[in-house]
């Protein structure tokens, strides 16, 4: 993953083809796709938001950063805040824990949603901050089946 955010910070420095730099945004977003990686291992997809200035027409990245865009449509997420830091051990345990208390509400089929993510985890403070630091565990749900509509 540390590759990948380095070709994603390149791209906000200017590797694109119009030389922009991009002001970084919040919250980073990494999604969990279990099995998609080499021997049934977990692939990372990293993404960052982009600044309303360029959300029309993105700046286009370099070819040799082999990054894409993506455009999430309208869909409904269940959400669990956690401070500290984002680390594989408690991003795990607070994605039990959304789903344990999903299983227990109204929402609780509502996660066979046909996502390609498990779940995906947005870290909005900078790494350099060490206390009071927010992050959340997504999970995409079906909004239709509990009557909510996405815009």
């Amino acid at each position: 993953m540390l590759l990948l955010a380095a070709r994603l910070f390149q791209y906000l420095m200017g590797s694109n083809l119009n030389s922009s730099r991009i002001r970084m945004t919040t919250p980073v977003l990494t999604s969990v796709v279990p099995g998609a990686g080499p021997l049934h291992s977990s692939a990372y997809f990293v993404r960052l938001y982009l600044p309303v200035k360029f959300q029309a027409s993105p700046p286009v990245p370099l070819p040799e950063l082999n990054l894409h865009p993506d455009r999430w449509p309208g869909h409904c997420i269940a959400v669990r805040s956690f401070s500290g830091y984002a680390r594989d051990k408690n991003v795990v345990e607070e994605a039990e824990k959304l789903a344990m208390s999903l299983s227990r509400s109204p929402w609780a089929n509502s996660t066979k949603y046909p996502s390609k993510n498990a779940y995906s985890i947005a870290q909005y403070s900078s790494p350099f901050r060490f206390i009071g630091r927010v992050n959340e565990v997504w999970f995409d749900v079906d909004c239709e089946s509990t009557g909510v509509e996405t815009y």
